[in-house]
């Protein structure tokens, strides 16, 4: 009889470890599915993503436009300007952190064309999203 019991202890035992089991494998993958949502890291609208900047880069009047509506010495003149600007401190900042790959290939073609153009701007571009980014925090 007390081997009888011993044996129902065992089971139960192994009934309880099984549920625990169970239960902390259903945790588990609860947590990974909550990080994996968790990841995914806001990105910034690519409404804009196609638009020509090589050619707005080789326009004189079209790049200060943009460098205007940037820098605030002149109004923006188009939704472009104002969503692509808007965005540009943060992206530069964060090493475009929330960038589609298409605004990572923008930002870059931007950063190059006045770091080898006219670094004299770039430097107050520069600046300008160190001031954005100071009054964001």
């Amino acid at each position: 009889m007390l081997h009888w019991h011993f044996s129902l202890s065992s089971d139960i035992a192994v009934e309880t470890m099984a549920r625990l089991s169970n239960i902390a494998l259903i945790v588990a993958v609860n947590v990974l599915v909550l990080m994996c949502i968790l990841a995914e890291e806001e990105r910034y609208t690519d409404k804009y993503d196609n638009v020509d900047y090589r050619t707005a880069l080789n326009n004189k009047t079209v790049r200060d436009s943009y460098y205007d509506c940037f820098m605030e010495i002149a109004p923006c003149q188009t939704p472009t300007q104002i969503a692509l600007t808007s965005i540009f401190s943060e992206a530069h900042q964060t090493k475009c952190k929330k960038c589609t790959e298409k605004q990572k290939e923008i930002f870059s073609a931007v950063s190059d064309w006045y770091i080898k153009n006219n670094p004299d701007k770039w430097q107050l571009i520069v600046a300008k999203t160190v001031e954005d980014m100071k009054k964001k925090a």
